[in-house]
């Protein structure tokens, strides 16, 4: 007997293994600020030509078979997980620095080796230089500074950040662009709630939030995470069940084998 049954259910086992880790990374990051929850998808392999209902025509001296044939598929690959971009709920922190973006885009950020990166984690904070950070130590890109002297800061909806003085002076001192992709789905995921642009994704453009289709700045608000613990907990049960279903086959085509083998003695 073939033993294609056998790899064919392996793969779906397989495959719903790396499906439970996705919605388990998933339900991990519920609390993760501004985190965009994971979608494992998969592709049929390829098909088989397998002869069915065979024929023999009795030929004086010759034997031929003739028979029609149906495709038999090989089982399932995993072959991407795909980042969900729906928009989380924006909580009130009341923090001065803490921002969140209510609609499309990005905050654009430089690492410490000079790359530009991109989050939707707008938990910043002042540096010893007053230099506009996120909690890794990368650096909001175009440059923020706050004076040593602000008594207060104030970054409007469409990213002006204005100082007041101990004095009372108000100040402008930047602008907080939003970055938009194409693509954002193609973004690879570097962990710290990083993301890098890639060919995938396209080239970020930046803008000015709440203008021609970007997110508008929430200041004093954090994006939560958008994962729905309830959606992942059947999706959960739902692998967990093929998984069981997939190893079930495994077990009846060993005892198919096993009784084809048993035959053969006999």
């Amino acid at each position: 007997m073939s033993t294609r049954s056998l790899r064919t259910a392996a793969s779906g086992m397989y495959a719903q293994q790396i499906n439970i880790e996705v919605i388990s990374n998933n339900i991990a990051n519920l609390s993760t600020t501004g985190f965009k929850k994971n979608k494992a998808e998969f592709q049929d392999l390829m098909y088989q030509d397998v002869a069915v209902n065979p024929i023999t025509t009795k030929t004086p001296g010759i034997k031929e078979v003739s028979s029609d044939t149906l495709q038999i598929g090989t089982g399932v690959q995993p072959t991407s997980s795909q980042k969900i971009f729906l928009q989380g709920d924006l909580t009130s922190t009341g923090n001065t620095y803490d921002l969140g973006i209510n609609g499309d885009g990005f905050f654009q950020v430089k690492k410490p080796d000079g790359s530009l990166v991109y989050t939707r984690d707008g938990t910043f904070k002042l540096n010893a230089d007053g230099k506009l950070v996120t909690s890794n130590g990368c650096f909001l890109e175009p440059e923020i500074v706050i004076g040593s002297d602000a008594a207060s800061v104030t970054i409007s909806k469409d990213g002006v950040v204005e100082v007041v003085d101990s004095a009372g002076k108000t100040t402008e001192v930047g602008d907080i662009q939003v970055a938009r992709f194409m693509n954002p789905g193609g973004l690879t995921s570097l962990g710290d709630n990083l993301y890098a642009e890639t060919t995938y994704s396209g080239t970020a453009v930046l803008g000015t939030a709440g203008a021609n289709g970007f997110g508008e700045i929430q200041q004093g608000y954090l994006e939560s995470s958008n994962v729905d613990i309830v959606e992942e907990m059947v999706a959960m049960i739902a692998a967990q069940r093929s998984y069981e279903v997939n190893s079930k086959t495994v077990q009846t085509v060993e005892n198919m084998m096993s009784i084809a083998n048993n035959l053969k003695r006999t």
